[in-house]
């Protein structure tokens, strides 16, 4: 698996550093605000875990499940939600946690629908930023690294389903996602 790694984007290290950092903020942003953290399955959920740990006020959390790549390289466009939330957004201040802005084309459709069920406010958290690759008009509130169009997997990210469990970012061989 290691050997499908072209270079190591972001470290393990790294990663740990910034999300900390994050966690402090969001404590400080949302200290008098009723949060709750809406993970974006499955990419986002080793940062969700790390996130939500490094948050030190009350915070609930609940989990969606959106698809709009199959097992491809590009967005479909088309997005459709296959794990809705457990929860009503009413009164809640909502921080949709996601792995990648890319092209946006997927979390601009999240941030319409969950607006729609008039949370108190709503802001998205992402672990990278790729905003050479946007499509739609939309930028994250809080993200950690803003990453180079590459194809990047590890820490959640996937290529296939694969690669997630690397405890780093690298970026993946093009040799592999153009066979």
């Amino acid at each position: 698996m290691k050997d499908d790694i072209l270079k190591v984007l972001i470290t393990e290290e790294e990663i740990a550093t910034k999300v900390k950092q994050l966690g402090k903020t969001i404590s400080k942003d949302y200290e008098d605000k009723n949060l709750l953290l809406v993970s974006v399955l499955k990419g986002s959920v080793l940062f969700m875990a790390d996130l939500m740990r490094a948050i030190d006020i009350h915070a609930r959390v609940d989990f969606m499940s959106v698809s709009s790549y199959g097992s491809g390289v590009k967005t479909s466009g088309v997005v459709k939600i296959v794990k809705d939330l457990d929860i009503n957004l009413a009164g809640y201040d909502v921080l949709i946690v996601e792995d990648i802005l890319d092209s946006g084309l997927t979390l601009q459709y999240l941030k319409e629908v969950l607006l729609q069920r008039k949370p108190n406010s709503l802001k998205i958290a992402t672990l990278l930023d790729k905003p050479e690759r946007r499509m739609v008009d939309l930028k994250a509130d809080y993200a950690c690294f803003t990453v180079p169009d590459e194809f990047v997997v590890g820490y959640g990210l996937d290529f296939a389903e694969k690669y997630r469990n690397l405890p780093y970012v690298g970026v993946l061989k093009p040799e592999i996602y153009t066979k």
